[in-house]
């Protein structure tokens, strides 16, 4: 039988105290937020994916876009993997910056004339960018009030 020293007795591993189990806190707790954070880089790193599978399928070649969806897949990748990594609220804010300001990009270029360049709403890449995106701003935001709920 395993024991620990408790002052006044001894007390089997079979009489722990059962009960919830308290969360996880600290660095590298896994628990709640790391699921979202994790939700939060996956979408961040969707959509900075299908900007580099566009910008090598013809978006390199536009002024002024072509270099914008490259920086956002450069960047896409980095912050999905701060939002990993960095355990501080400055990447969560960035998801949903980044999220935020990459679908309203692509609504305001399916709507209208963005920096000279019109997409369509639908389509598997606009469609899958946009699930990621909206997903990345919903998953940074829980995960903040979560990570910094009083």
């Amino acid at each position: 039988m395993v024991t620990s020293a408790i002052p006044g007795g001894s007390m089997s591993i079979m009489d722990a105290p059962t009960g919830p189990v308290p969360a996880a806190r600290g660095r590298g707790a896994v628990g709640p937020s790391w699921v979202w954070r994790s939700l939060a880089a996956s979408g961040v790193l969707v959509s900075a994916v299908v900007h580099l599978v566009l910008w090598t399928r013809g978006y390199d070649d536009i002024d002024l876009v072509g270099p914008l969806f490259l920086v956002n897949a450069v960047s896409g990748v980095v912050l999905a993997v701060l939002l990993l990594t960095w355990r501080h609220w400055l990447p969560l804010v960035g998801g949903i910056v980044f999220g935020a300001a990459t679908l309203l990009a692509f609504i305001t270029s399916a709507t209208s004339d963005l920096l000279g360049v019109s997409s369509e709403l639908v389509g598997v890449n606009e469609l899958v960018a946009a699930a990621a995106e909206l997903v990345a701003v919903v998953a940074s935001t829980v995960a903040l009030v979560r990570e910094h709920a009083h």
